[in-house]
């Protein structure tokens, strides 16, 4: 159990060494059993957090993202949390004013994130495999850049099924509806 401990330790630490040194502007640290975001990269990652505009987080065992993480990484673009058991965002991820892209799917969240609605540059928000019933359609309606929001596998209620174009401006994925049980 240790030793494997110390290898997903020793992977986190090689990945941000890599993006550190190589000044790239993401950070890969998907499928790293993570469980809080280590504190330890905010000093580390120090020198680049500016030109960090891609983060993976997906795959991994988080039960949150904090405050810290969204004002640390400020010029975010494009923001991947999938496969994690988050089931709120911080405020704070309204100040993400780069943000194009988050991918929030296959998580805990019971209802749709509403600071994301504030969000100014998203155009693509990826809910699938939720656990999502309500979404305020008259905030998504007023996001001008949105373009695609991703509600697969989430039980949605029908007025969510209502919105189409022109409507709303962007591209609403639904999964098919079930059909009625005959008696």
């Amino acid at each position: 159990m240790q030793k494997r401990m110390g290898e997903a330790v020793a992977r986190v630490a090689r990945k941000v060494n890599d993006t550190v040194e190589n000044k790239k502007d993401s950070l890969d640290l998907a499928n790293c059993k993570l469980m809080t975001f280590p504190v330890g990269i905010y000093k580390a990652m120090r020198s680049v957090t500016e030109g960090i505009h891609r983060i993976s987080l997906a795959n991994n065992e988080l039960k949150s993202i904090t405050s810290r993480f969204v004002t640390t990484f400020s010029q975010l673009t494009e923001l991947n949390l999938a496969g994690n058991y988050l089931h709120r965002l911080p405020e704070e991820i309204t100040s993400l004013l780069h943000l194009r892209a988050i991918d929030l799917s296959r998580n805990r969240f019971r209802r749709f994130p509403e600071p994301l609605a504030t969000v100014p540059a998203l155009e693509t928000i990826d809910l699938e495999e939720n656990e999502i019933a309500e979404v305020p359609t008259d905030k998504l309606a007023s996001m001008a850049l949105l373009r695609s929001l991703n509600l697969r596998a989430n039980p949605v209620g029908p007025e969510v099924r209502l919105l189409v174009r022109p409507l709303v401006p962007f591209d609403l994925l639904l999964s098919p509806e079930e059909p009625i049980p005959k008696a």
